[in-house]
């Protein structure tokens, strides 16, 4: 949640932007809001996601929203890894990651957190 709220700052906004602009799948969203709107809709949108999935103990149905919720937003983000340039830098023949890559590559298990989260709230166990 707290990645969520800092979405809400200036720097935070600045320093997706190249995230976000470079995507084919979200560049859109800067011809509809400003810089520090785009930010803060992905911003409500992680906070939204991260309390319905804190709901858990209270709502397994809530809980699975959010995490399905969780999984499209860092299928996004993963996404990014692929559309940014210098996310990866090829050195020795080999691709490594760059700064953007770096920052990126905890989606992947976050990704598979929330797959995890979705699958256990759907069971209901």
């Amino acid at each position: 949640m707290l990645i969520g709220i800092l979405k809400f700052t200036a720097g935070e906004a600045q320093g997706i932007q190249p995230l976000v602009a470079n995507s084919p799948l979200m560049f859109w969203l800067y011809r509809i809001f400003s810089l520090q709107g785009v930010s803060n809709l992905i911003g409500m949108i992680e906070i939204v996601v991260a309390l319905l999935m804190a709901l858990r103990p209270l709502s397994a149905r809530l809980s699975f929203i959010g995490s399905t919720g969780a999984i499209i937003t860092f299928v996004l983000t993963v996404s990014f890894l692929f559309s940014t340039p210098g996310a990866f830098q090829f050195s020795h023949g080999f691709p490594l990651l760059g700064d953007a890559g770096q920052f990126l590559i905890k989606d992947v298990v976050l990704l598979g957190a929330s797959i995890w989260t979705a699958a256990e709230a759907r069971s209901g166990g």
